[in-house]
């Protein structure tokens, strides 16, 4: 029977993958339905020029392609270090039931702290938990709202579609 640790060892080996590639940093993910591991990722922001794309997400979006579907119910991630909000915020959205992980987000920050930032876009990790719940219009970035009638209508009618 494989155990937590023994899917952990596979997160922790792809972050180990991830270190070693070129446009990637060393954070690694795996999906896992009834004890089979379904999705595999690691981070790859750098190379793609994707800020979303974080270890978790990415294997997320390996699992979802390999089973044809958005709904990851009763999925368990495991990654190599706790998930930023933006993963978690993927996590619930897909509908992972559990996560197991390593390294804490403040270890990995202490740990990473001298990388200069030309070579890590980060961000502070504590700041982005704070404001990743609130409504766009009360967070940090400037909102202007516009157009909500033509916007809610398009919204209506591929509503109105999918019944």
């Amino acid at each position: 029977m494989t155990t937590d640790e023994d899917f952990l060892r596979r997160a922790i080996a792809l972050s180990a993958e991830a270190a070693a590639t070129p446009g990637s940093e060393p954070f690694g993910a795996i999906v896992v339905r009834d004890g089979v591991v379904v999705g595999e990722g690691f981070n790859r922001s750098a190379a793609k020029l994707d800020p979303t794309s974080h270890g978790e997400t990415e294997a997320i979006r390996d699992a979802c392609a390999k089973l044809g579907t958005l709904d990851l119910t009763g999925c368990t991630v495991f990654s190599s270090c706790e998930p930023c909000a933006l993963c978690v915020a993927t996590m619930r959205i897909s509908g992972i039931a559990r996560v197991v992980y390593a390294a804490t987000l403040a270890e990995s920050e202490a740990a990473l702290a001298a990388v200069p930032k030309q070579r890590r876009r980060g961000g502070d990790v504590s700041d982005l938990r704070r404001v990743a719940g609130l409504p766009v219009a009360e967070g940090p970035i400037p909102t202007h709202r516009a157009l909500k009638a033509e916007a809610v209508s398009v919204i209506e009618a591929w509503a109105s579609m999918s019944r």
